[in-house]
């Protein structure tokens, strides 16, 4: 069954794509649930529409990572805690406590859940952590961890 996506279904496509789904899937989940309608002469107009809004609304979000993606590739953001014997921490330095030492020093907002740390950070010293902004725009951000004082 052909269908108009109303929403980004993962796995499936993105807002105003026309695709080719099975006919219970799109019966008994996609339509039901508002992600998706039937596929008609009249509604296809409305999918180009749907992608030219979602384009347009992609570029936007684009140009904003890569205006954050500049700042905070210049900057080293700071983060304390606290330390044992030999420089290593009590406990590790989350993506959490990442993300709001950004904000506060930068004043960028960022998910957490789109930082990507290969190990857990149990050290005193400089990190390097990968930020994804957008899907086509991902940053090195420099984490320097210090001892409490």
């Amino acid at each position: 069954m052909k269908v108009i996506l109303r929403a980004n279904v993962e796995g499936v496509g993105n807002t105003g794509d026309v695709v080719e789904v099975a006919n219970g899937y799109a019966q008994n989940f996609l339509v039901p649930k508002g992600l998706a309608m039937r596929a008609t002469e009249g509604a296809t107009s409305q999918a180009a529409a749907m992608q030219r809004s979602r384009d347009l609304q992609d570029l936007k979000q684009r140009e904003v990572a890569e205006e954050a993606a500049q700042r905070l590739g210049a900057v080293v953001v700071s983060v304390h805690a606290r330390v044992g014997q030999d420089d290593q921490l009590y406990g590790s330095v989350t993506t959490t406590e990442i993300a709001e030492a950004v904000h506060s020093q930068t004043g960028i907002e960022l998910d957490r859940r789109n930082m990507s740390l290969e190990e857990p950070i149990r050290r005193v010293g400089t990190h390097q952590v990968e930020m994804r902004l957008h899907p086509d725009v991902r940053v090195q951000l420099t984490v320097e961890v210090a001892p409490v004082e």
